[in-house]
């Protein structure tokens, strides 16, 4: 057995208030494990994003998070779950007005090629994306694979 405080946590530069990734911490082998607070507008993921070998599920302990998927915007409530297999498009936003408190878990923990898409000013539309990590280490950026646009910063 491996427990964790979230309290002893330290929250990691991304798309949301606060990020703890919890696989490392406790230890898992088999599941990523991610907890989230997010404030209303802010997201668990990058961008519109596809795992190639992952499943997620998402468990909504407060707050309200809307899924954009392939099959329309899903709301998903306090209390709540939802799962996305292995090459679903999702990407969730908290378009309530109070912070939405998420529990994620994708297995397995090795989710393959994860394809991003975001919109781009530059190219016009909705592009593929990376995500990588600015040179001085301060900063997590989306960038546009057509024209190498950053069209995001997360700090």
């Amino acid at each position: 057995m491996h427990t964790v405080s979230l309290a002893e946590q330290t929250s990691r530069m991304g798309p949301a208030a606060t990020v703890y990734a919890l696989t490392d911490a406790l230890g898992a082998s088999d599941v990523a494990l991610n907890y989230y607070e997010l404030d209303p507008g802010e997201s668990t993921a990058y961008g519109y994003h596809a795992h190639e070998s992952q499943e997620e599920v998402f468990y909504v302990q407060a707050g309200e998070l809307t899924f954009r998927t392939a099959d329309g915007d899903a709301v998903i409530e306090s209390g709540e779950l939802v799962r996305f297999g292995p090459g679903e498009f999702q990407r969730s936003e908290n378009t309530g007005d109070d912070t939405a408190v998420v529990l994620a878990v994708g297995a397995p923990q090795d989710a393959g090629e994860t394809l991003i898409r975001r919109e781009c000013e530059a190219c016009g539309g909705e592009t593929e994306h990376e995500i990588g990590l600015a040179d001085d280490h301060d900063a997590v950026f989306a960038r546009c694979t057509a024209c190498e646009s950053v069209t995001e910063r997360y700090t």
